[in-house]
């Protein structure tokens, strides 16, 4: 893991101060979340990908008002004799796991003027744990499911992740800073989807941190043997 330096972000603003999304989750994530399929974990970055994006906020909309008028033009279906009293017996059931709302000390701390994302109110988090030189992780947990592979990433200015790929995907959103992985660059409110195709080195601008948060399904793939040994140790 060392220091690497790369392109500055665009951070062009459509209004003063507000850095321009050049990069959306595709079409199939947008259907994926209306339709309630999506994992916990992957619907958590895309959620909060649309609390800070118009555009894929309006999409969301209307995917989800597609998807209502396909069920009111389905054929009705019988119900059995005991599908109300379940209905009711699952409304009346407490929530698997803990939920709870993360109160603000108990969340790892961000730079002045980052906004802790609504997506992530009920989520529990360490504080920030050392991955390596200038660089920390905060792994995060949702009630509704608490193995989900969800975690903050602070990298400071100059620094770079080792270089991987994926067994499965990575969806990244980021919160703050930017960084380049040789594919394009990611600046605040930029959304990422990395698959097994995927061979990168997430590196981090001269100037500033970058803070991400990340979903991982299945694990990462590290070159190095000591980035596979800690990527093993923190669950990524």
């Amino acid at each position: 893991m060392r220091r690497t330096a790369a392109p500055k972000a665009n951070t062009a603003a459509a209004g003063e101060g507000t850095p321009v999304i050049r990069h959306h989750p595709g079409d199939e994530l947008l259907l994926a979340m209306a339709a309630g399929s999506l994992a916990v974990g992957p619907a958590a970055v895309v959620a909060t990908h649309v609390e800070g994006c118009v555009r894929c906020r309006e999409q969301l909309r209307l995917l989800e008002s597609v998807g209502g008028v396909l069920l009111d033009d389905m054929t009705p279906q019988a119900l059995s004799s005991q599908a109300l009293a379940r209905t009711l017996a699952a409304i009346d059931a407490p929530p698997r796991g803990t939920a709870r709302f993360a109160a603000p000390s108990e969340r790892p701390s961000l730079p002045a003027g980052l906004v802790w994302p609504r997506a992530l109110e009920a989520c529990t988090a360490t504080s920030w744990r050392w991955l390596g030189p200038g660089m920390h992780w905060s792994r995060l947990r949702l009630p509704a499911d608490p193995a989900a592979k969800l975690f903050l990433l602070r990298i400071g200015a100059g620094r770079s992740l080792a270089p991987h790929s994926h067994s499965d995907s990575e969806l990244t959103q980021v919160l703050h800073g930017a960084f380049h992985d040789g594919r394009d660059l990611f600046g605040p409110g930029d959304f990422d989807a990395a698959d097994p195709s995927v061979h990168h080195q997430p590196a981090v601008r001269d100037g500033g941190e970058c803070i991400c948060l990340a979903s991982v399904e299945g694990r990462m793939r590290f070159d190095s043997p000591l980035a596979r040994a800690l990527a093993a140790l923190i669950g990524m």
